[in-house]
């Protein structure tokens, strides 16, 4: 669970309208298959390091399961260059923008305590990261959770016109030239997949690597933990905020981001919501950066086994 669950599924609804939702959650199922696969290839081509950690994803299984260890070195490279941006960058600007939207906070003391909250916890490695994500992600999923089901409760009676328009967008069509251009479709395709992926990381090769160092008691197993995480991620939790953000009839007033989910809140939780987004953000993204740290990491292990550049890598990611 990440920032996508709140920032995502509003962006994909303003650029592709509702109708993004429908090929978000129909691109889920699709990647549930994948994620399955990229799971269990990284079990199944674990390695053991020298610290007698367990290690694996997509770089390990296309060295010795494909036995193409340049292109399990071009993935390293590419996944290392990621974490930057999609699980650094992209994660501390979502976090920054809901605290100062909502408290006032300034946005480089936030980036700051963020880089030192994420730096105490990573340095102890990751066996401390998997400690901290098993206690924070299962109380901001809950957290958030509930003020959905709340939300919705209250806006109950507008739950099937949400759905109707979620429909009747992802299949409507509009016309251009002679009629024969499915621009709307094209739209709705385009954000609803490539935010889905946002969110699930289905296809992505990153997720793998966490489940890599998993002690499984068999790879299929494993897979199976990989299909529920895409369920769980993209078709409950982005299908409620979609819904909160639906029923609001907001989706096409003119904000985006955490402003449209924070409105859309606000009108069962009041001025309590911007609050509310903005430590339900602060939690996802804080947990998405760790991961994305140990994803770095180890791409770096796998490209550089010294300790050197993991320092290095250590210093330029906080």
């Amino acid at each position: 669970l990440g920032t996508g669950n709140i920032v995502g599924v509003a962006t994909a609804i303003v650029s592709g309208g509702p109708g993004a939702i429908f090929w978000m959650v129909a691109s889920a199922f699709l990647g549930m298959i994948t994620k399955y696969a990229e799971v269990l290839l990284a079990v199944e081509y674990q390695v053991k390091g020298k610290d007698g950690s367990l290690r694996g994803g997509p770089m390990y299984y296309m060295k010795y399961g494909l036995g193409l260890p340049k292109l399990g070195a071009l993935f390293a490279g590419v996944c290392l260059l990621a974490s930057f941006g999609v699980g650094n960058m992209v994660q501390s600007n979502s976090v920054s923008d809901a605290l100062e939207s909502a408290f006032g906070w300034n946005k480089l003391l936030v980036g700051l305590g963020i880089a030192v909250l994420v730096g105490a916890a990573a340095f102890g490695g990751m066996k401390q990261i998997a400690r901290i994500c098993e206690k924070l992600v299962p109380f901001m999923a809950l957290f958030y959770f509930g003020a959905c089901f709340w939300v919705l409760g209250v806006h109950i009676d507008k739950l099937p016109e949400a759905f109707s328009l979620i429909f009747r967008s992802a299949f409507q069509l509009r016309a251009a030239g002679g009629g024969i251009l499915g621009y709307t479709i094209a739209t709705a395709l385009r954000f609803g997949i490539s935010r889905g992926m946002f969110t699930n990381e289905a296809g992505l090769g990153s997720a793998p690597i966490a489940h890599g160092s998993a002690e499984a008691e068999s790879p299929v197993k494993q897979g199976m933990w990989g299909i529920f995480e895409v369920f769980f991620d993209t078709v409950v939790m982005c299908t409620l905020t979609a819904l909160v953000i639906l029923t609001s009839g907001l989706w096409d007033s003119g904000l985006n981001g955490a402003a449209l989910t924070t409105a859309a809140f606000s009108q069962v939780i009041g001025r309590y919501a911007s609050g509310f987004i903005a430590v339900s953000t602060l939690f996802f993204a804080v947990s998405s950066i760790l991961g994305w740290y140990y994803y770095g990491s180890c791409c770096l292990q796998y490209l550089s086994s010294e300790k050197r550049s993991v320092r290095f890598y250590q210093a330029a990611f906080f």
